[in-house]
């Protein structure tokens, strides 16, 4: 009995301390303005973000090429924003909302495996656009890790189930939800119908049905 205590014990102790970990504040530093000639790390994470949403389709380096440039401008371009090919305060502003650095792509696959390992990879994808959707949406956290963090946000991570290592299948469907693949119909929430125990959730209007999960907004 007092074996099986400790080891419990042990796991909440490692549980805990996980979730600290990845939600320790970082003080936020200003947008680096990046153009053609730059050579640091933040244009290796530029062109990470570029290439979760198709626009960057060459090797991650820390050098702002011309393959980079034509990249930030099709990226302007196709959000209202100056296509100079700088990369200034409102093109990160934008890039930030709409895509993941490498560290934010393993949280999301973490939560889509955890959440929907038994699902079929539409349902897969679908978990990870209702975290994105969140993530441009005015009435939930303004960064993925407090997205996924939000007390009672996500049963995974409420049970622990969140630290799972995730497999292939949930980093593809993560990119595919970076990209815009939103099988959902822009739904915020979800829930298994035979499972969910708030009344609440179930007022919400549905937006489609995928495999064991409801869609709603």
């Amino acid at each position: 009995m007092f074996k099986q205590r400790r080891i419990a014990a042990l796991a909440l102790v490692m549980l805990v301390s996980g979730v600290l970990a990845e939600q320790v504040p970082v003080t936020a530093a200003a947008a680096p303005v990046l153009k053609q000639g730059s050579k640091n790390s933040d244009v290796a994470d530029l062109q990470f973000r570029l290439q979760t949403l198709g626009y960057y389709k060459d090797t991650i380096t820390t050098t702002y090429g011309m393959t980079t440039r034509s990249s930030v401008v099709n990226f302007q371009k196709a959000n209202g924003i100056k296509a100079d090919g700088i990369a200034g305060p409102q093109t990160w502003a934008k890039l930030k909302k709409l895509s993941v650095n490498k560290p934010e792509l393993s949280k999301l696959a973490r939560i889509i495996y955890s959440e929907a390992r038994g699902e079929v990879y539409k349902g897969q994808v679908a978990v990870g656009a209702v975290v994105m959707n969140r993530l441009q949406s005015p009435l939930f956290p303004k960064t993925l890790s407090d997205v996924i963090f939000e007390p009672y946000a996500f049963t995974a991570v409420a049970d622990g189930q969140y630290w799972l290592l995730p497999n292939n299948s949930a980093f593809l469907a993560a990119k595919d939800a970076v990209r815009g693949w939103d099988p959902t119909k822009n739904a915020v929430y979800y829930y298994n119908p035979t499972t969910a125990k708030s009344k609440w959730i179930l007022t919400r209007k549905v937006t489609t049905k995928i495999g064991s999960h409801v869609f709603a907004v």
